[in-house]
């Protein structure tokens, strides 16, 4: 049985993203160069409530609703750590940890990646802990946001796809 992607929800998702840049760029008049980012100290508290991921492999079921819940603890103004889970590409569950690190911003976008390791991937290590590196896009304005990940098709073992983790800030 073959699922349907939900093109409305996710065409919902990147106007939401699009909307918030925008409102970034206008409230900060930022959108001048890329910058460097100043690493200072900070604490902030976000929460995640999974993913949705737009796969490229269209001809095979994959899950695109990847819900779970997710903690990011922002320690810098150029690095996080993150942890936790979400029903994976494959219908299973799957648990992550890892570490932002994003030292550059263009306008209201901070670039960088995103390293750790998950698992949950029976066609990767047997389901087993993997290590990952990816690159990371993050939009944030108040009390949410929205981190956009690449995640690159490796062979049968992995599932290529862009993904988005909305978020919302629940201590600053």
């Amino acid at each position: 049985m073959k699922v349907k992607t939900n093109n409305l929800a996710l065409k919902y998702i990147f106007a939401v993203i699009a909307m918030m840049a925008s409102i970034t760029a206008l409230a900060e008049d930022s959108l001048q160069t890329f910058q460097w980012i100043e690493a200072k100290p900070v604490s902030e508290v976000w929460i995640n409530p999974g993913m949705y991921a737009y796969h490229f492999q269209k001809d095979q079921n994959l899950n695109n609703n990847n819900w779970g819940i997710g903690l990011e603890y922002r320690f810098s103004t150029v690095a996080s750590a993150t942890i936790g889970n979400f029903k994976n590409s494959d219908h299973a569950q799957s648990y992550y940890a890892g570490f932002y690190y994003q030292p550059f911003r263009f306008g209201p976008v901070k670039l960088g990646v995103v390293a750790g390791a998950f698992n949950g991937y029976e066609s990767t290590n047997n389901g087993a802990w993997f290590p990952a590196i990816l690159p990371a896009l993050t939009v944030e304005q108040g009390r949410f946001g929205a981190n956009i990940f690449f995640i690159p098709t490796v062979g049968d073992r992995l599932h290529g796809a862009i993904a988005m983790q909305l978020k919302m800030n629940i201590y600053k």
